[in-house]
């Protein structure tokens, strides 16, 4: 693939949590460790990168430098220790937006957005949620199978996963437990329940006397 230099600049944005590309000096902050080391282990190929063209400059996507964290254990929070990233799987407009809405009002999250199971699948590798609020009944598959996918991917091992179903039967939550989701919230639901499950997997405080927190 040609890189463009201009293009390449482009997606170098202003906070780390935003950026798409990062230089060897950023990834050098985030990872705290010396340029020089990421720049050797850029060379050697355990960083994967791409050089800018017509300049000895290195640059690494964000997916990239995820897979170099993970593979080293650097704590992902000195990525993003904003807010956390959190993807919303459902084919229902309304449900997605609700919920958009809400997670985004709370300030703690970044919200993505899938209405299938390929796309979700599309957006773990783009986004890298570190949770996904998952509806069973997708278009194309069922969040069983999405759930079976994530698991057997080693990237993905630090994501939670809440089905929200209208699925009642006890034997058919369990099966959807055993494919590797988190937890089960049936449909309907309350929103406040939601975000306080949302807390927990993620090890977040619960926000006392606020809108979600009552």
């Amino acid at each position: 693939m040609g890189w463009d230099k201009r293009a390449v600049l482009r997606m170098v944005g202003n906070g780390d949590a935003t950026k798409e590309v990062y230089t060897t000096g950023d990834v050098a902050r985030i990872c705290k460790i010396s340029q020089q080391t990421v720049i050797r282990c850029f060379d050697r190929g355990d960083l994967q990168g791409f050089r800018v063209p017509g300049s000895r400059f290195r640059r690494i996507p964000r997916r990239s430098l995820l897979q170099f964290m993970r593979r080293h254990d650097i704590p992902l929070e000195r990525l993003e220790p904003g807010k956390k990233r959190i993807l919303v799987v459902d084919d229902d407009e309304a449900i997605v937006e609700m919920f958009t809405e809400l997670l985004e009002r709370d300030g703690r999250f970044e919200v993505g957005t899938a209405s299938s199971g390929f796309d979700a699948g599309l957006m773990c590798d783009k986004f890298s949620p570190l949770l996904m609020l998952l509806d069973f009944k997708l278009p194309d598959i069922n969040g069983n199978i999405v759930c079976r996918g994530i698991r057997a991917n080693p990237e993905f091992d630090h994501m939670k996963i809440i089905i929200v179903s209208g699925v009642a039967d006890p034997e058919e939550v369990e099966e959807l437990l055993a494919a590797g989701a988190d937890e089960f919230i049936k449909k309907p639901f309350q929103i406040d329940l939601v975000i306080d499950r949302i807390a927990a997997l993620l090890s977040m405080e619960r926000r006392v006397g606020s809108e979600f927190g009552r």
